[in-house]
């Protein structure tokens, strides 16, 4: 049975250096050079051409400029085959267009990037082509806004013009709650944006004719009040101004709010990239794995302690064993979902006759004592028995 491989495509906001990367005009060190021949290039215009025309064509289709924080040129990482060719590229281009207009005008193959394998010595490739895509909306000028299974949808193309596999469908939680919290954001933007526009265009001089105001004088020719339409033309600008300055001032805060929303889906990024790399780095090397199993547990057990000995202080607890029990499995409990520790961990500390008999100590007599349990556990753990990432991650 063929396995196929799975890929994926992601866009982001186009990198200042990407043009120097993709067609390898520096020089890299995960690059292998004796590789780059077989590396494929495609470009239908340079990136700031481009971005010349979408500003100009922005500012013509709705009569204002792009915003300072749009993204209208994105690219995205796409995980070939070794096999992969441009034209398959090009198809999975087209449908993108098709399907949900985005338009490809830059595509690069590499297959001169990986890494040697620590034990091995073995050449790794990652096979992957870059596709930098125009992310304007040509019916109103805007940048293109999709929705969350559009962004599905697109995994889906990309899997059938490639003949690959789709990835999972999972994600993070809390990622796709910032993501989500982005797109309305842009939404409410967009929404404020077209309302000053349309309150901008009431100063037009044309709509102050409707505030003048006549009257027919003995002959019944009418004449123009002065007073009355000076101040109907007052309290006008008066409104205006204050419904722009109100508009004004909410732009700014969903700008503000915005932004921060996106530097924090960032970090989450970053954050799960690096989880993913230590994952991998743990269930690779033991050494590591036990040292970092160790300080994990540590770090538990002195959170236990200390927050027993708190409650100690609040309640006189009695010393009855079911009674110290259930206070003992709600203190774990509390501690477990208020800090995301898993119960395993916690199991594990009180697997550990000294650690149980010192925290019950706590619980029943308020005694506090060093919470040094690296020395005290390596008494009580057999140093023959050899901890595995994978029998640990099994319990």
């Amino acid at each position: 049975m063929i396995i196929m491989q799975k890929t994926s495509i992601h866009f982001n906001c186009v990198k200042v250096d990407s043009e120097a990367h993709n067609f390898r005009k520096k020089k890299f060190e995960y690059v292998k050079s004796d590789l780059s021949h077989k590396n494929e290039y495609w470009v239908e215009e340079k990136i700031s051409n481009r971005l010349l025309k979408i500003e100009s064509f922005c500012k013509t289709k709705s009569g204002r400029k792009l915003q300072k924080n749009a993204m209208p040129i994105r690219e995205a990482v796409v995980v070939i085959n070794e096999d992969t060719s441009m034209l398959e590229l090009q198809k999975l281009a087209s449908e993108l267009e098709k399907k949900l207009k985005i338009r490809i005008f830059q595509i690069a193959i590499h297959k001169d990037e990986g890494h040697y394998d620590k034990e091995s010595k073995e050449w790794i490739p990652n096979y992957h082509a870059h596709l930098v895509a125009d992310w304007q909306d040509l019916e109103t000028g805007k940048t293109l806004k999709h929705t969350r299974f559009q962004y599905s949808q697109m995994q889906d193309i990309a899997a059938d013009s490639l003949g690959m596999q789709r990835g999972e469908k999972k994600g993070v939680a809390r990622l796709e709650a910032i993501n989500f919290k982005i797109d309305q954001k842009l939404k409410e933007l967009d929404d404020l944006e077209n309302k000053i526009a349309e309150l901008s265009s009431t100063i037009d001089p044309e709509n102050f004719l409707n505030l003048n105001e006549t009257k027919s004088n003995f002959f019944g020719i009418a004449k123009t009040s002065v007073e009355k339409t000076l101040e109907n033309f007052i309290t006008h600008a008066k409104t205006i101004n204050f419904e722009l300055s109100q508009m004004k001032m909410n732009n700014k805060v969903l700008i503000k709010n915005n932004d921060k929303l996106k530097s924090e889906c960032t970090d989450f990024k970053n954050d799960i990239a690096n989880l993913k790399n230590l994952n991998n780095l743990l269930l690779s090397n033991f050494e590591l794995y036990n040292q970092k199993r160790r300080e994990y547990l540590e770090a538990i057990f002195k959170l236990l302690g200390k927050t027993i000995l708190q409650e100690r202080l609040k309640y006189p607890i009695s010393v009855n064993a079911e009674t110290l029990n259930k206070t003992m499995s709600k203190i774990c409990a509390t501690i477990a979902e208020k800090n995301k520790i898993p119960e395993v961990a916690i199991e594990e500390i009180f697997k550990i006759e000294r650690n149980n008999r010192v925290l019950f100590r706590y619980l029943k007599d308020g005694k506090p004592n060093k919470h040094e349990i690296l020395k005290e556990n390596s008494k009580d753990v057999n140093k023959d028995e050899a901890i595995n990432p994978q029998n640990f991650l099994r319990r």
